[in-house]
């Protein structure tokens, strides 16, 4: 490698750091970098979407199903996790099965932008801002009343019915969170 591509990828990596707090990230053969969920971060977007018994939570890019899992465990959801990297897949499936919530939690390799979403009731995304304008077709067939709940990234064009701020442990980063409910 050049030194002035390694200094475009260091500075890529740097500009990713400083807008998520949460490290660097991991590249997998998605779309975006896989950059893991606190968990109090999980917890208030799951506690933010109002999670009942009875709902169908997909989590779309995945990454290694901390959310899913989550989703499982603590409300006994059904969860969908859709994730492109066969990789993290695998990983979130072994996950499930350890934690003992496989018969709820099942993560899926498809594309998100053509995966029927309309199963779900609530939609939780940790995405770039780009991914997240790509995957608007997908999310407008959601049905009324569903709830997508963004992480540190809104949806151009949407404004949100809620906004909060949600700190964590990991390097005292101030998290966003963006609710809509589908009309």
């Amino acid at each position: 490698m050049t030194m002035r591509l390694l200094q475009r990828v260091a500075s890529s990596a740097w500009v990713l750091f400083l807008l998520t707090g949460c490290g660097l990230p991991v590249w997998t053969a998605g779309e975006v970098p896989y950059v893991p969920t606190p968990p109090e971060v999980i917890d208030r977007m799951l506690e933010l979407a109002e999670v009942k018994a009875n709902d169908v939570v997909y989590d779309v890019g995945s990454g290694d199903g901390r959310i899913v899992i989550r989703a499982a465990k603590k409300y006994g959801v059904r969860a969908v996790g859709i994730e492109i990297d066969q990789e993290l897949v695998e990983r979130s499936r072994a996950a499930a099965k350890a934690e003992g919530v496989e018969h709820l939690a099942e993560v899926r390799r498809q594309n998100a932008f053509t995966v029927d979403l309309t199963p779900a009731t609530v939609v939780t995304l940790y995405m770039m801002p780009e991914f997240n304008i790509k995957l608007r077709p997908q999310l407008e067939k959601l049905k009324p009343g569903t709830r997508v709940v963004a992480h540190d990234f809104g949806i151009e064009g949407w404004t949100p019915d809620r906004v909060e701020k949600v700190g964590s442990g990991d390097w005292h980063h101030t998290h966003t969170l963006f609710l809509w409910r589908i009309k």
